[in-house]
């Protein structure tokens, strides 16, 4: 008895400092956004704010470096993306574990493919192609990236998804005189909503917290997405206005923690169901 209390003491006091060490983070950010750039620089940085000037910080990162545009981008980027995402991947995983059609293990392997290498490999070539077909710098062509590069992982989850659903369920549907759309969308998209949900999850922060091909792909404020343009608060405002940076990042991080709240029950269905059929 009493050694499982010191193994339960030890344990409650690892995950207390787990806990710690991701909270001190997230409050040294919150308090020095709330301060103003002279009570910042005249106290340390864990001291607490003296002037509420958060509100302020928001407003000059959002209208002064484009965050509301990029803001708005990168939700439309998100949400279409991983919605659009999830659509043709489930198109691709019924008709590879479910029809069956012939080569569909081949087919399967070149969709996941997209997965196997780095993502800076398509830099280059995908550069060139926007800049020779009219897509660079536009809303179409980022949508159409980040919906692409979503399919592959939500193929490889739903596939699996759509094998443990019992094929009785569409014989019998066949039987009533449904057709496969039909069955795809009455009988297999209702019961894999916890996996999709996820899928969306996870996809939609993804490209939410893209940087990288935000910035290689568009080069004007009204197109990239909200991470490019919280990167153009070092250079428009330099070391002096550390808190205007962090508010813009408490802005960028905001539709994340409303996501997964809002999502939470739906998030650890997902993640238990992904890793029994993924």
């Amino acid at each position: 008895m009493r050694a499982a209390k010191v193994k339960g003491g030890l344990l409650y006091s690892c995950l207390a400092v787990a806990a710690l060490l991701w909270v001190l983070p997230v409050w040294w950010t919150l308090t020095n956004a709330i301060k103003s750039p002279n009570d910042f620089f005249a106290h340390p940085f864990y001291d607490v704010p003296r002037e509420f000037n958060l509100v302020s910080n928001i407003s000059t990162a959002w209208d002064s470096a484009g965050l509301g545009t990029g803001f708005i981008n990168s939700i439309i980027y998100g949400v279409v993306g991983a919605a659009a995402s999830i659509v043709i991947a489930s198109l691709a995983a019924y008709a590879i574990s479910v029809l069956r059609i012939r080569g569909g293990f081949i087919v399967f392997m070149a969709i996941f493919s997209g997965t196997v290498f780095p993502l800076q490999m398509y830099i280059v070539p995908l550069f060139r192609m926007y800049n020779s077909i009219g897509l660079y710098d536009s809303r179409a062509g980022l949508i159409l990236f980040y919906t692409a590069i979503s399919v592959p992982f939500c193929t490889l989850v739903l596939r699996g998804f759509y094998t443990t659903v019992p094929g009785e369920l569409r014989e019998a549907a066949l039987v009533e005189g449904a057709g496969e759309a039909r069955i795809l969308r009455s009988v297999y998209a209702p019961l894999s909503i916890s996996a999709a949900l996820v899928l969306f999850l996870f996809q939609f922060t993804w490209i939410w917290n893209d940087l990288l091909f935000g910035i290689v792909l568009t080069s004007s404020p009204s197109v990239r997405p909200v991470m490019a343009s919280l990167t153009s608060l070092m250079g428009v405002y330099g070391g002096s206005s550390l808190p205007v940076q962090l508010a813009g990042a408490l802005v960028a991080a905001s539709p994340m923690l409303v996501l997964f709240f809002g999502l939470r029950r739906f998030f650890t269905e997902g993640l238990s169901l992904v890793a029994r059929r993924g």
